[in-house]
C-alpha cells in the first residue's frame, strides 16, 4: 500500500503542517517489512497503560473504502459488541500466538508487485501481503477465535523511518497494544516509537484522528 501521507491524514490543519517538511517523501510502504524474531511466550500479562486518545474524526483511506465494498461484514460497527477486550491470561496467549503465526505464514509484497495496482487491502490468501494485509488476517483469525470485532481497529502511523504504516490496535482493559507485521512482540502503543495518525472508528464507518500522538520510546528489538 502506497499513497500520499496527507490522503493518509486528511484531519485537522494544524496536524499537516506539522509534518510539511517530510510531505513529500511520506508515504505507506510497507511491502518490505520482515518481522523481528523476539521471544515472547505470552505466559506474563503485561502492565497496565493509558490507552491512546482520540482527538476528533478522520475519513478512512480509499483502500479501506475498497475494502469495505469488498468485504462489507468486515468493517460492520456492531455497537452491541464491547469496545474492549477484558484482558486475561488466555486472551493474552492468543493474541501473541496469532501476531507471531501470521508474521510466519506471510511472505512480504508489495500491492504493485502483487495486484498491479497502488493500494489494495485483501487477505493475503496466497501467502503474500503488505502490512494492512497481515494485519487483516490476524483480526480475522482474531474474531474467529472469539474477541470482538469491534475491539480490534485498524490503525494509520508514522514508523521509525518516516514511512506510512499500517498495524491492528488490540483495545483492552489494561490498555492499548500493536499487532504489527514488522515484529513478533506485541507491544503497548507507547513502546512502538511510531506515531499515531488514525485508526477505524468504534461508532460509525468513520475513522478517528489520533492527532498524531508520538510513542514515547522505540524499543529496539523487541
Amino acid at each position: 500500500m502506497r499513497q500520499p501521507l496527507f490522503g493518509l491524514l486528511n484531519v485537522r490543519p494544524f496536524f499537516k503542517s506539522t509534518f510539511r517538511l517530510a510531505a513529500v517523501s511520506l508515504a505507506i510502504a510497507c511491502g518490505a517489512a520482515v518481522a523481528q524474531a523476539q521471544t515472547q511466550t505470552g505466559s506474563i500479562l503485561p502492565g497496565s497503560s493509558q490507552p491512546v486518545a482520540q482527538v476528533g474524526m478522520a475519513k478512512p483511506i480509499m483502500g479501506w473504502i475498497r475494502f469495505c465494498e469488498q468485504y462489507p461484514e468486515e468493517c460492520r460497527v456492531d455497537p452491541s459488541e464491547p469496545a474492549t477486550i477484558q484482558l486475561g491470561a488466555k486472551e493474552w496467549q492468543t493474541i501473541v500466538r496469532v501476531n507471531q503465526q501470521v508474521n510466519a505464514a506471510i511472505k512480504p509484497k508489495t500491492d504493485m508487485d502483487h495486484w498491479g495496482v497502488e493500494d489494495r487491502w485483501d487477505f493475503a490468501e496466497d501467502g503474500y501481503g503488505d502490512c494492512e494485509d497481515y494485519q487483516l488476517v490476524k483480526r480475522k483469525r482474531l474474531v474467529e477465535a472469539g474477541f470482538p470485532r469491534r475491539a480490534l481497529r485498524m490503525t494509520v502511523v508514522i514508523d521509525e523511518e518516516g514511512a506510512g504504516h499500517a498495524v491492528m490496535m488490540v483495545r483492552t482493559n489494561r490498555g492499548d497494544f500493536i499487532l504489527d507485521n514488522k515484529r513478533n512482540a506485541v507491544l503497548p502503543w507507547h513502546r512502538t516509537g511510531y506515531t499515531y495518525i488514525k485508526r477505524e472508528g468504534d461508532q460509525s464507518m468513520a475513522w478517528a484522528s489520533l492527532g498524531g500522538q508520538v510513542s514515547p520510546t522505540m524499543t529496539a528489538n523487541q
